[in-house]
């Protein structure tokens, strides 16, 4: 039985082409409408698996996910990151110059504003990217155009009327892959250092963070990024996640986040896991 693996938007999306890249062509991609939705299939057994956006490198993080990583209690099992390459997509035979309008996801339609600006194009925002592409082809609309990936066009059977219009070429997604704690779904990379992500709150005292920091500066842990999230019912008061490198069951990883212990209110390890690479 194929490995079902749970994605925001609809066949095509960018979440589907990593969930591919991650874990091979074989697996049965289930789209879900929403962040929440996708937590739930995973949750309810639907689905084996997740795979989330968690930052990208222009737009930042997708926070949504963060806070729904901190509430339903899933394992990080992988991350994959992918290259993000926009498309203008239509009906077969429209040409650029009929295209008056454009839909896709409002981080897409940023992420192409000059090319949008230059043509004069009326932006019009969409849920999904390739969400936006199914709903254009199911239309008769010749005047309209549907940014979104390669995949997209393929399975909808759109044309790229215009490709990599980006603004920026070093654009990539990070993606996670997710699972229950009990479900150790094994991603690609075995062989490739390992990460390990965390969850903690510091007290609300001068100096907490500085010191819950200096856990892992203290061992030369090195650590790729912290994020905030606001504590809900404690005005200004904040949780935090920091991705290091490393293994748990390394003997100097294990002591800094005992230590990290010692100093914190709670702390939660999100997952161990193989790291990407862009």
């Amino acid at each position: 039985m194929p490995l079902s693996i749970a994605f925001q938007g609809e066949r095509g999306a960018f979440s589907e082409e990593a969930a591919r890249k991650l874990l091979g062509d074989s697996i049965a991609a289930v789209p879900c409408r929403t962040f929440e939705d996708v937590f739930a299939a995973v949750k309810s057994g639907r689905v084996r698996g997740a795979l989330l956006p968690i930052e990208n490198s222009l737009a930042g993080s997708v926070v949504r996910n963060y806070e729904l990583m901190a509430d339903e209690q899933l394992t990080i099992r992988g991350e994959v990151f992918l290259q993000i390459s926009h498309n203008l997509i239509a009906h077969k035979g429209v040409r650029l110059e009929d295209i008056r309008h454009v839909h896709s996801h409002p981080v897409a339609l940023a992420q192409c504003q000059k090319f949008i600006a230059e043509r004069k194009l009326e932006a019009i925002a969409s849920y999904d990217t390739a969400g936006a592409v199914k709903d254009l082809m199911s239309g008769s609309a010749r005047d309209a155009g549907a940014i979104a990936g390669k995949m997209a066009a393929e399975i909808y059977g759109g044309e790229i009327v215009a490709a990599e219009i980006e603004d920026h070429r070093e654009n990539y997604t990070r993606f996670l892959l997710l699972s229950k704690p009990e479900d150790a779904i094994a991603a690609e990379g075995r062989g490739a250092p390992l990460k390990t992500s965390l969850l903690f709150r510091t007290p609300n005292k001068a100096g907490s963070l500085f010191r819950a920091l200096a856990a892992f500066a203290l061992r030369d842990v090195s650590m790729s990024k912290i994020e905030s999230r606001p504590i809900v019912g404690r005005p200004w008061e904040y949780s935090f996640y920091v991705d290091i490198s490393g293994d748990t069951n390394d003997p100097n990883i294990a002591r800094a986040i005992d230590h990290l212990r010692e100093m914190c209110e709670f702390v939660r390890i999100l997952g161990c896991y193989p790291s990407g690479a862009p």
